[in-house]
Parts: C-alpha cells; structure tokens; sequence
C-alpha cells in the first residue's frame, strides 16, 4: 500500500508576500554592491542597457516558470517541470544545480553579512577573520532556525527587514537624481538604451555579470505549495519582484555614473552603496547603507535555504533523493532535515573558508559559478516551457510570445553565457562550478542503488 504523499503548510503567504520574497531572493543592495562596480569596469556606459537587456531576458524564463507552475505547482519548480517534459535524469541535474548554487551562497552571502553587522557594531574587527567567520555562522544558524519554525514567520522576517531595505535604497537613488542629474558626473541619456553601441562582446560580457543581478526570484515558485491561490500567484509573485528589481537595480547604476567617475567607483568596489550613501547624507545615516547590505545578505541568506530545502523537499517525496528528506516536522510543516543540511553544509563551508587569506576572491568565484549553474537551470525550464506549449502556442502570436519564442530565446541565450562564461573563467572557477553540477552523479547513483536495496 502506497504512502499518502505529504505536503507542506498551504495558503502560508499571500501574494504580497510572495512578491517581497522575490524581490528578497535577488538581495538587491548586496547585488548592487557586489557587481555594480564589475559591470561598469566591464562595459562601462553601456552598464545600464545591459541590465535593460538581461533583464528581458531573465523575463523570459520568469513566464516560463509562470506558465509551467499553471500545469505543475510543485516546490521542486525546475526539477519537476524538466524531468516531467524531458527526463527525470535531467530534472535530477536541474534541481541539483540549484542545491548547489544555493549552498555556495551559504558562503558568499554570510560573509558579506558579518562585514555589515561588524561595520555597524564594532567596525575594529571586520578585518578579524574568525569574528567574521562566527558572526557569519550565528546569522546562518538564526535564518535557518526561523525557517524551520514555520515558512508564515520567515514570511514576517522577510517582509520587515526588506522593506527597510528597499526603502533606504529609494532614498538614497532619489536623493543622488536631486542632487546630481542637473550637473552629473557623466550625463544619462536614454539613448543609452540602444542596441547599437553592443559587440556581441561586450553585450555577452554585461551579460554574465547581469545575470547574477537577477538570480533568485524563483524562490517564489518554490515556495508555490505554500501560497494562496499556488497556480496563479506564486508565478505572478515572481513577475512582479522582477519587474521591481530590474527598476532598482536600472535607477541604482544610472545613480552610480551620475555621481562617481569610473576611477571612483572602481575605488570603492563593494562599498559602492555606502560611497553612494556619503554622497548625499550625512554621517552617521550615511549608515544606513551598511544596513541596507546587511539586511540585504540576510534576507537572500533566508530564500536561498527555502530554494534549497523545498527543491530537495520535493525530490525526497519523488524519490530522487532519500525520503528522509521529505520528513516534515510533526507542528510546523516545514522540512526541517533538509534545513538542517543546508545549514550544517553552509558552516563547513564557512569553517574552511576562514583559510582563505582573502575573503574577496572566495565571493568572486562562488559569484561566477552560481552564475553558471544558475544559467544551467534556467535554460532548461524556458525549453521545458517552450516544448510543452508548442501546440498551444500557436492558436495566437501572443500565445506563442509569451508561451513559446520569448521563453525559448531567452533559454537559448542562457546557455550560450553557461558556454561563453566557461570560456573566460580561470580554471579553478570552471572547475567550481562544472564540478558542482557534476557532483550530482553521485547522489543520483546512490539513491538509485539505496533503492533497489529498500526493494522500491
């Protein structure tokens, strides 16, 4: 006799809820601060178009996972549909990435956000490698805590702590386009936006650093089982975080160029944010800065976990990984094992970290290859979308825009910057981020055998 297969808490968030949470899973402020300065050092005036562009882009996958939730609400979200549509080895491989990814934030998301906490309560010891390494770990182990305790309380959390965060990004671009777009440093021009001044170079170039802009959205769609009315507004929950996104994220960079020169920005590197902060307030709120990246960190620190314990939630009650993995917790509905793992993974992690002698080149390359795999999962989801819609696609041209072309196009030129971004990373980060989505192989053949021995 088969087992009733278990489900999480339903109807724990709401659409505005969900909103916040894409926008949450993106970390906005720490994205500003840890790739502004990269992409404006890549392809320096065109920062803004790029973003333009890219973001289309990523809206493509964005109505992929729209369409497909329709079909499939499921917490695994890209697992399911890619294994469901072409295989369920393939889904396995595109639900790993995103296990993957997800743990490397565990690092390049703890530490900025001891950084943040340090700078604010005793900026002596941000440069004290094992203070920074606890204060990383006892964020880690509070964000996990509060999403095993149930998702509508890390709903709360999260919509606190964001708008605090989006609020003080706002007054910080809208005081920098008072003070400075009537004699800025370079002048904004909405002929900027054009195609034209692109390479395929440069505009792939933008392209890579842009993507990792935009990671993290999709956490409403894991978090779909758990949503009211789950078929409509965990999708639309990640259509709107994206359009919000794209806009700061636009406002930001063009706010970066009317106030620093290239030479000033690249002097400032992460501080990006708090640099921007002194232009127009005075100290100490200048700090808010620091407060907006600190919260930025934990907040996507809190849906990277939700990423990585519903998708492998869903693949322990599919069978692709162990059951233990789909064991809810008796009060709270939440898959507690699986935070756990993620939490214990993210502290190793950390522990080995602190050998490094620079915390810098540690974020670059976990930025890098999340990109990649990131594109890996991405990709497959807009073919996922595009092949099961082909029928439907073509009673209309709208239909087709948005069901078929717009999601496939956007899938083909994700795995054309997987391709290109191999090219131009250094050996170790190929390796970091191939590797870890080939490590996948591993799990797959040993639950596969488990199985065959549990006589399933």
């Amino acid at each position: 006799m088969e087992k009733e297969p278990v489900h999480l808490h339903k109807d724990s968030i709401r659409l505005g809820e969900s909103i916040i949470m894409g926008v949450a899973g993106t970390a906005p402020a720490f994205s500003m601060a840890a790739t502004t300065g990269a992409l404006i050092a890549a392809i320096g005036a065109l920062s803004v178009a790029s973003l333009f562009y890219s973001g289309l882009i990523v809206f493509g996958i964005t109505l992929a996972f729209l369409h497909l939730n329709k079909i499939n609400t499921n917490a695994g979200a890209s697992y399911a549909w890619v294994g469901d549509i072409f295989h369920p080895i393939l889904g396995f491989f595109a639900g790993w990435s995103l296990l993957v990814s997800s743990a490397m934030f565990m690092v390049s998301g703890t530490i900025p956000a001891a950084n943040a906490t340090l700078a604010l309560l005793s900026p002596s010891l941000v440069n004290n490698t094992i203070i920074v390494t606890l204060v990383a770990a006892a964020w880690l182990i509070l964000v996990s805590l509060i999403v095993i305790k149930g998702t509508k309380l890390a709903a709360i959390f999260q919509v606190i702590i964001t708008l605090i965060e989006v609020v003080i990004l706002v007054l910080i671009i809208g005081l920098i386009f008072y003070h400075y777009y009537s004699h800025p440093v370079e002048a904004f021009s909405w002929n900027e936006l054009s195609l034209a001044g692109f390479t395929p170079e440069t505009f792939s170039a933008g392209a890579i650093i842009s993507l990792f802009f935009f990671w993290g959205w999709d956490v409403t769609l894991n978090l779909s089982e758990e949503t009211e009315n789950a078929q409509e507004d965990a999708g639309w929950g990640a259509i709107w975080s994206m359009a919000i996104v794209l806009a700061l994220f636009m406002s930001f960079t063009v706010a970066a160029q009317l106030t620093l020169s290239v030479d000033e920005i690249q002097k400032a590197g992460t501080n990006i944010v708090f640099v921007l902060a002194e232009k127009v307030l005075p100290s100490p709120y200048s700090y808010l800065a620091v407060l907006a990246v600190m919260l930025s960190t934990v907040g996507t620190l809190e849906t990277s976990i939700f990423q990585f314990t519903r998708t492998m939630f869903a693949k322990g009650r599919d069978g692709a990984l162990h059951p233990r993995y789909a064991v809810l917790h008796s009060k709270w509905k939440t898959p507690w094992l699986a935070t756990l793992v993620i939490m214990s993974i993210g502290l190793i992690l950390l522990f080995f970290s602190s050998f490094s002698p620079s915390v810098n080149s540690i974020i670059a390359v976990s930025v890098n290859s999340i990109g990649l795999q990131v594109a890996f999962y991405y990709g497959l989801s807009g073919f996922a979308c595009a092949r099961l819609f082909w029928k439907e696609g073509t009673e209309s041209v709208g239909k087709f825009i948005s069901l078929v072309l717009w999601p496939f196009v956007s899938a083909s030129f994700m795995m054309f910057i997987a391709i290109y971004a191999i090219k131009t990373f250094d050996w170790f980060t190929t390796v970091i981020g191939i590797g870890g989505i080939a490590l996948g192989v591993i799990p797959l053949i040993l639950n596969r055998i488990a199985k065959k021995q549990r006589g399933k």
